[in-house]
């Protein structure tokens, strides 16, 4: 039996060190540490990919590609320390049929995945808050699922202040109306990160959101009649 990828205790360490330490003196000198968890961090990514691939069609291929760079981007903000504290990763669905997204971050006493729709465009968002506003009972019962409510909460995101236009204060889902994002987001402990099962923990929390992401790809792929607006492909 194969032995099942984990977050080192090396990893976390690392950032600790780097938080107490981030400048680029400290981050050369441990260069080979920050190798070593970011060796750590693409096994674990590509296992869980590997895990992903077969119940979903993910477009991201290697836990390489999934890490999002930890060198800070001072351009506009000079002040600003040079590297993240945290290794984060997106592993993305096979657009434009699939939509939705996948997030996780490991970062000490921080860590978390979310799922979900972190900045529809204008267009999707619109379609969004129609079908919202249409069929709020269908997101009252997906978001409302006990796997939902048990490992996520309630959508978080940001919304605005008052009602979107076209759509009443009033209207018995205003809540979920007034949102710019969608996101399901799951915290972790570093004991929870450094568990033997975490890969398989964020695999069924992932998992679990495909009923919402099913429901949302439809709404965004189809018109009001219920045909495709994707081309056709050869």
């Amino acid at each position: 039996m194969s032995r099942t990828v984990r977050i080192e205790r090396t990893t976390l360490d690392f950032l600790v060190d780097l938080n107490m330490n981030n400048d680029r003196e400290w981050f050369q000198a441990n260069k080979g540490r920050y190798t070593v968890a970011k060796e750590n961090m693409e096994a674990f990514a590509d296992a869980l990919i590997k895990r992903m691939v077969k119940h979903d069609r993910i477009s991201t291929a290697t836990g390489r590609q999934s890490l999002m760079r930890i060198h800070a981007d001072q351009r506009f903000h000079k002040d600003r320390p040079p590297y993240r504290v945290r290794f984060a990763g997106v592993l993305g669905r096979h657009k434009p049929e699939l939509r939705g997204g996948y997030f996780f971050s490991i970062q000490p006493g921080k860590s978390m995945v979310a799922c979900g729709f972190f900045g529809p465009e204008p267009g999707d968002l619109r379609r969004i808050r129609a079908n919202i506003a249409q069929d709020h009972a269908t997101w009252k019962k997906l978001l409302g699922a006990e796997a939902i409510r048990t490992n996520f909460g309630k959508v978080e995101g940001e919304q605005l202040r008052t009602a979107p236009r076209d759509h009443s204060k009033d209207h018995p889902a205003i809540e979920l109306l007034r949102h710019k994002q969608f996101i399901l987001r799951h915290r972790f402990s570093d004991k929870d990160v450094l568990a033997p099962v975490f890969l398989e923990t964020v695999e069924r929390l992932f998992k679990s959101v495909r009923p919402w992401f099913d429901h949302m790809s439809e709404v965004l792929t189809t018109d009001e009649n219920g045909i495709s607006m994707l081309r056709n492909r050869s």
